[in-house]
């Protein structure tokens, strides 16, 4: 980028050149205002153009009242406040994609020390014929939380109130105290969440790509039939992956797939909630300031630099 100073008559034109980080030609750097909270990318006060993708899935429950709406905030209420803690947010909902600019946490940076031994789950076939490897997502929202930590235990959470961009999706129903749930009243069994993110191969010109799917259950009440429709989902959830990458002509390095699922109780409402935070780190969360040693350090490594 080029700039135009004019002093006393006298112009001299300057190259500003872009941070680089891993080798590319990206400022990646995504460090908040706050010392111990995280907080929203694209809010004031951030040092960097960069931001970075936290992955979670979940569920939360709560029993009916005689106010639906009121049911409907708790529960999801719930599910932002298990595991990894992102409660008291404003979320704000944006489209679905990690592109040169972000990072992924537990990936990208501060890597998670089991993601590497990982076996893929299966193999698909992407647009030009070549495969596509298919891997748990726990050791990336096993990440989330050891980044924010949980209600009861909190380590950098988003700042309290913060606006914070998500990539999310979510569903919210009853299961009624008696009889069999209607889905035409929005009842069932139970909820389900899946989230995805699919790496790209080329992350210089290219975004990596997250799906959010979420669902009702409404065959019966056995857990163990539910998890048995998931693992088979699992293949759509990739299958949609694919779709996506042959309309963008992108090609994807790996893809990572986890969900959750809860059976309600007669009398429960329940909420399932899959969401990837856009963000900019807490600054006692980089150690020593320096973005970039996030790249070459482990999950460990990291939590013990930081005092965990």
């Amino acid at each position: 980028m080029k700039r135009l100073i004019t002093c006393l008559g006298i112009s001299i034109v300057t190259v500003i050149l872009p941070t680089t980080f891993a080798g590319e030609p990206f400022d990646k750097t995504a460090i908040g205002p706050y010392a111990r909270y995280c907080d929203g990318f694209g809010m004031p006060g951030a040092e960097g153009m960069g931001y970075v993708s936290v992955l979670k899935v979940i569920t939360g429950v709560v029993q009916k009242t005689d106010d639906n709406l009121l049911d409907g905030i708790v529960a999801y209420d719930r599910a932002e406040a298990n595991e990894a803690y992102i409660g008291q947010i404003n979320m704000l909902t944006a489209s679905s994609f990690n592109g040169p600019a972000g990072s992924i946490w537990g990936y990208d940076l501060a890597r998670h020390e089991g993601i590497d031994s990982q076996k893929p789950l299966f193999q698909a076939k992407q647009y030009d014929g070549s495969d596509l490897p298919v891997y748990d997502a726990e050791p990336l929202l096993d990440s989330g939380k050891r980044l924010f930590g949980t209600e009861q235990a909190r380590r950098f959470p988003p700042l309290p109130g913060a606006h914070v961009i998500c990539a999310n999706k979510s569903v919210t129903v009853y299961r009624p105290k008696t009889g069999t749930p209607d889905p035409d009243k929005n009842q069932a069994y139970g909820v389900w969440a899946y989230i995805a993110i699919a790496v790209a191969k080329d992350r210089n010109t290219t975004a990596s790509l997250f799906i959010e799917d979420a669902g009702l259950w409404t065959k019966n009440d056995r857990d163990a039939d539910l998890v048995a429709y998931l693992d088979g989902h699992r293949k759509s959830v990739v299958w949609s992956v694919v779709a996506c990458g042959k309309d963008q002509s992108v090609l994807y390095d790996r893809v990572y797939v986890g969900f959750a699922h809860t059976m309600m109780k007669p009398g429960e409402i329940g909420t399932a909630l899959t969401v990837a935070p856009y963000i900019v780190l807490a600054r006692d969360a980089v150690p020593g300031g320096d973005f970039t040693r996030l790249d070459s350090m482990s999950l460990p490594q990291w939590e013990k630099a930081v005092g965990f």
